[in-house]
């Protein structure tokens, strides 16, 4: 190359197109990556400063994403305390519930629905995580916010825990006792017996004709009823021996016999006939007749046997009577029914009556003439017959009792109001938890707004240290352009001059 020899002209002409296009390419450059500092041979200073804007804004950009799962797992939080207030409500509403009713069946089972519903809050609890970072599941799970590249401005939220219900620090709420059931048994039994009293005319006597007119008694006679026969055993508990005197009546002698528990002595006025019932073995004797009187003898005798048919009459038995009521009530006196005895009224009917109660179950043993009676909650079948269910001749005073071995958490309106009182404590913490939260996400929100907004400041700084105007690169690209022709059209003439050597040959 350096043996060509190029006019002044020409040399001059090709600088200035080389130049030229040096200046297209870097404009070309420019307009193609959009900056007018690519490089720090570019402009040193620039794209130093433009960096260092730079890459603040992507670590910024890094925190505003960690911000962002911070929300997500804040909102996750926030959903679950939201589920977890309006279970609690339900479960205040049951409490409300049982509350209004006395019936101890209804308010087990609004314990259980109560028991039920503290199991799903803890489900929320352990279900409201968001990325292994749970804010209800307490201990482990505090949430941290990063708002700047150094870590000294921060935000802590700490975690709480409902995944246990009845944590003193949670909701405190207690799981309450479910009721669980109790039995007990009835037993059915009688006998009966019957004794007709005439005079010496073969006319039955009334229940005020005196009881010495009867053929085979006398003044003087005594009477008692006995727990064995032929004189054995014992007067019956509850009775006194009767002395014949002048003024006893037959209405003397059913009311002493009536006072025995589980006895019972009925006079038909029309055929003069005494009917003994009893629930165990008894004897009416007369034990001391004198010289006009025949030797001492049981007048009627009875032989009290289990039931063994659930056909057999209620009214068989001493415990039963044409007009009884019999009423089944919980462990609260709230009443669940009655039934009213009638002459045809079976073991059967009494067992249907029982058992058509929720929660209470009845059945009938034919072996030993029992009913038993299971119930969930406590019970009592009793009458108003003050001889229902007597044994051994002693009255019983309340009733068949059916005893719970547990009562229910709701037994009693004291523990319904104690537990509702809880509810609102835990109601009260939901809520300022809720609060709380909200707060907490607010600050985040708000942290992430001003992040974005610092980021785009950084980044249009350093856009402005480094971006190129291309308006004006477009119109230097265009000045360059007609430049380029210029000399392009310069270099021609240039060069014709050297060319008129050629026209000589």
């Amino acid at each position: 190359m350096a043996d060509i020899t190029l006019s002044a002209a020409v040399r001059q002409n090709l600088l200035t197109l080389q130049s030229t296009a040096d200046l297209m390419s870097n404009v070309q450059n420019k307009l193609a990556t959009g900056k007018k500092v690519n490089s720090a041979l570019d402009n040193p200073n620039s794209f130093f400063t433009a960096s260092g804007l730079s890459n603040r804004a992507n670590d910024l950009g890094t925190l505003l994403d960690d911000m962002g799962q911070v929300v997500q797992t804040m909102k996750a939080a926030d959903q679950g305390i939201t589920s977890i207030t309006k279970l609690v409500e339900t479960a205040k509403a049951k409490a409300n519930q049982a509350l209004q009713t006395q019936s101890q069946y209804e308010r087990a089972q609004y314990a259980k629905q109560y028991n039920d519903l503290l199991k799903q809050i803890e489900d929320v609890s352990k279900d409201s995580s968001y990325k292994g970072k749970n804010l209800l599941a307490g201990e482990g799970n505090d949430l941290t916010a990063i708002f700047n590249e150094d870590a000294t401005s921060k935000l802590t939220v700490s975690a709480v825990d409902y995944t246990d219900t009845t944590l003193s620090g949670g909701l405190n709420l207690q799981d309450l006792k479910e009721a669980k059931g109790g039995a007990s048994s009835l037993q059915i039994e009688g006998g009966k017996a019957t004794i007709t009293f005439t005079n010496t005319s073969g006319n039955t006597l009334t229940s005020g004709s005196l009881i010495s007119d009867a053929t085979s008694l006398d003044t003087g006679d005594v009477l008692q009823l006995r727990t064995a026969a032929s004189g054995g055993g014992s007067i019956v508990s509850g009775t006194s021996a009767i002395t014949i005197g002048a003024g006893t009546t037959v209405q003397n002698v059913v009311d002493e016999i009536n006072k025995a528990a589980g006895v019972r002595a009925e006079f038909d006025e029309k055929t003069g006939t005494l009917t003994i019932t009893s629930n165990d073995n008894v004897f009416l004797r007369n034990t001391d007749g004198g010289a006009a009187t025949p030797a001492p003898a049981d007048l009627a005798s009875v032989t009290a046997n289990n039931y063994t048919a659930t056909s057999q009459l209620l009214m068989n038995s001493g415990s039963f009577n044409v007009g009884d009521t019999l009423t089944l009530e919980d462990g609260n006196g709230y009443e669940l029914g009655s039934l009213e005895v009638g002459k045809t009224t079976t073991v059967e009917d009494l067992v249907d009556f029982i058992k058509d109660f929720n929660g209470v179950s009845a059945s009938f043993n034919t072996g030993t003439g029992k009913i038993t009676i299971e119930s969930d909650v406590s019970l009592t079948l009793k009458s108003d017959n003050k001889d229902f269910a007597a044994a051994a001749f002693t009255a019983d005073t309340d009733g068949v009792n059916v005893v719970a071995q547990q009562d229910s958490g709701f037994a009693s309106d004291e523990a319904i109001n104690k537990t509702i009182d809880r509810l609102n404590n835990a109601l009260s913490n939901l809520r300022a938890q809720a609060s709380e939260f909200g707060t907490n996400l607010s600050t985040v929100e708000i942290r992430q707004d001003y992040t974005k907004k610092m980021m785009n400041t950084l980044q249009e700084g350093a856009g402005k240290l480094t971006l190129a105007d291309t308006n004006m690169e477009g119109a230097n690209l265009l000045a360059l352009q007609t430049r380029q022709q210029l000399a392009s059209t310069s270099l021609s003439f240039a060069s014709q001059a050297d060319q008129t050597v050629l026209q000589l040959f």
